[in-house]
């Protein structure tokens, strides 16, 4: 199935591990030039290398997504750079889960307004592309509340702001979608560092994975890219549950 990607400008937050690496590398395999962004500067030129080898163009910076400022103006440099901005994928969080002000703050600044921000920076961009898809990367904490914690109470914020931008900005021709992982394994990443310093409680997650396994970065991917692609053209609004069926409520 062609997607209808190739050509298309592609903005990654949070680019170059786990989910967010293996978005831009998809992207990049269909035929988008992608930008992508992280704190590490050495992991962001590590990957527009390899982003660079697709065919496609790729660029990168290091940014603070917490700094609103500099968030912005990235993304509209980036833009600049590409020609054009037709897809925004937000994917960055704190994953703060401590209970003290700190981690709420953490999660306010990076996982509701680094979305926020990214999207208004890209909006004008986007409506100009005349089909311009926004995707942002959410969790199951946010469907499935087992304590107070930011992380979860962010990632469900998200839900509202995302179906809100869906609606506002349809007549634009902008399109805004979610897609929630459940645990997602991959080296260097949470659920691997749960595995080898909790192995308990790993395998108790494990167990309650009915596919019998946990997600991988590359999952995630196909769906955030479908949703971003004209194939996904009057899908908009939703919130896509990636984690091989441990949800189990009924998905009205």
């Amino acid at each position: 199935m062609d997607l209808g990607l190739k050509g298309l400008k592609a903005v990654v937050t949070g680019g170059t591990r786990g989910i967010g690496r293996a978005i831009a590398e998809t992207l990049a395999a269909e035929g988008c030039d992608v930008a992508i962004c992280s704190r590490n500067e050495a992991a962001v030129q590590e990957v527009v290398a390899e982003l660079k080898k697709t065919g496609s163009k790729a660029t990168g910076a290091a940014v603070d997504v917490a700094d609103g400022e500099a968030l912005k103006g990235w993304v509209a440099s980036a833009g600049n750079e590409l020609g054009g901005i037709d897809i925004l994928i937000s994917n960055v969080s704190a994953m703060s889960t401590d209970p003290g002000e700190a981690s709420w703050k953490a999660s306010f600044d990076v996982d509701l307004m680094g979305t926020v921000r990214a999207v208004e920076a890209a909006t004008p961009m986007l409506v100009a592309s005349g089909h311009g898809a926004i995707v942002v990367t959410g969790s199951a904490n946010a469907i499935e509340a087992r304590g107070p914690e930011p992380y979860g109470a962010f990632k469900a914020a998200l839900l509202y702001v995302v179906g809100g931008l869906s609606y506002q900005l349809a007549k634009k021709g902008v399109r805004a979608n979610t897609v929630t992982p459940g645990p997602v394994f991959f080296d260097g990443g949470v659920w691997d560092r749960v595995k080898k310093q909790a192995p308990k409680y790993y395998d108790n997650m494990l167990a309650n994975c009915p596919s019998g396994r946990m997600s991988v970065p590359q999952d995630i991917a196909n769906a955030v890219v479908f949703l971003a692609s004209p194939a996904a053209s009057h899908i908009s609004g939703t919130n896509v549950i990636v984690d091989g069926g441990m949800i189990v409520r009924a998905q009205f």
